[in-house]
């Protein structure tokens, strides 16, 4: 197919919205169900880059969940703990052991399931029928991968009373090295980002504290190429082969670092005993859970306990999740890693990094108080790589 003509653009308003070539070839993805729009296919096409080059740089199955062309999570196919299946929601999910792929949506879903409702899915590898089971339950607008299994396509095109947006890319696919984009009618153009990203760049750690083991690497390279495909300024914390927490679009790095940093500790809050134990009405969906658990774990907790409103989620009154065990829970954090996309302007971004477990750190550096950052990261025995290239995405 040389064209796709879509329903419209961004907004309704904006009319004829379509996908075409330059050159006038065939485009690589097709559509197998559904009717993707505009913004489906900004975050397809995002997402399946981001997909590709961690399966390329980790060798592991890879996942992403994409909302308004930025990754609300993205994760890699390592298997997950009884505790994970339960934070994240698919404890009841037959023979997740077996899927690398499928325990790597789930985990990128779990990243911040509030920001993945209505989500673009992209898949590294061939969707097979237990991943699609996991999608299956969840509210999403479509998933991209480069092939599907008969078994799970079936189960995908069930989605939506039909309507589910299923796209298939072409795996091997490379576009041309210059890209181009109009804005105002003019035409910006410059080289695709081809920057590549791979464990081997956190050997200049410039701290005292040089030690960045395997597991590290990993995560900082996860949270590297997720910056990659993140609105900028951004930044990403992540441990055990997954995002927990991206902060995407803001103006200033520290709130980027806070944001993230609150949804990362969200994330942990998740998987506390008091959380999993909630006696939630047998009845309420998935999606009402996730809203109550986020505001369960929040400083606004009160609200939902009030009387007249805790019975519309719970079978009994569930007792707070007080501030002494949140911050008695997040003060044991450590091992968690972060990227940014740019360099750290000022060290508050360190300090605030710190409160959230961070213990390894990816920045380029080249900031004039570069020095200060890095002194700070050796009063936290934080160990810090810099000198790799900037990762500004818009």
């Amino acid at each position: 197919m040389k064209e796709l003509k879509l329903k419209y653009g961004c907004n309704p308003n904006q009319s004829g919205a379509r996908l075409r070539m330059e050159d006038g070839g065939a485009l690589p993805v097709e559509v197998l169900n559904g009717n993707p729009g505009y913004i489906n296919f900004l975050d397809a096409l995002n997402a399946w880059q981001l997909v590709r080059e961690l399966r390329a740089a980790c060798s592991l199955p890879a996942a992403a969940s994409f909302k308004h062309v930025s990754p609300a999570g993205a994760a890699l196919g390592l298997l997950l703990s009884d505790t994970d299946r339960m934070a994240f929601r698919v404890e009841d999910i037959r023979d997740l052991a077996s899927s690398p792929l499928a325990c790597a949506y789930a985990r990128a879903r779990g990243t911040d399931r509030l920001s993945s409702f209505g989500d673009w899915i992209a898949l590294s590898d061939s969707c097979d029928e237990v991943c699609a089971r996991v999608i299956q339950h969840e509210v999403s607008d479509g998933v991209i991968a480069p092939g599907y299994d008969p078994a799970a396509l079936e189960i995908l095109k069930s989605k939506r009373k039909g309507g589910y947006n299923i796209v298939q890319i072409d795996p091997d696919y490379e576009p041309p090295e210059t890209e181009r984009k109009q804005v105002f009618g003019v035409t910006f153009e410059q080289a695709r980002n081809s920057a590549v990203i791979d464990p081997a760049l956190f050997d200049n750690a410039v701290t005292k504290n040089r030690l960045i083991p395997p597991e590290a690497r990993r995560d900082l390279t996860l949270a590297l190429l997720t910056l990659k495909y993140t609105q900028s300024n951004s930044v990403c914390y992540a441990v055990g082969g997954q995002t927990t927490g991206v902060g995407a679009g803001q103006q200033s790095r520290v709130h980027c670092t806070r944001l993230a940093g609150n949804k990362s500790d969200i994330w942990h809050l998740r998987h506390h005993e008091k959380v999993l134990a909630l006696p939630f009405l047998p009845t309420l969906g998935r999606a009402e859970r996730d809203n109550a658990v986020d505001v369960y774990v929040s400083d606004d907790y009160e609200a939902l306990l009030e009387d007249g409103v805790w019975q519309r989620f719970f079978c009994v009154k569930p007792a707070p999740l007080t501030a002494k065990e949140k911050r008695d829970d997040l003060e044991k954090l450590s091992c968690i890693s972060l990227a940014s996309d740019a360099f750290f302007p000022f060290a508050d971004n360190i300090d605030r990094a710190y409160q959230s477990g961070v213990s390894y750190i990816a920045q380029p550096g080249g900031s004039i108080r570069d020095a200060e950052v890095v002194a700070a990261c050796d009063a936290y025995g934080i160990a810090m790589a810099m000198g790799f290239p900037r990762l500004f995405h818009h």
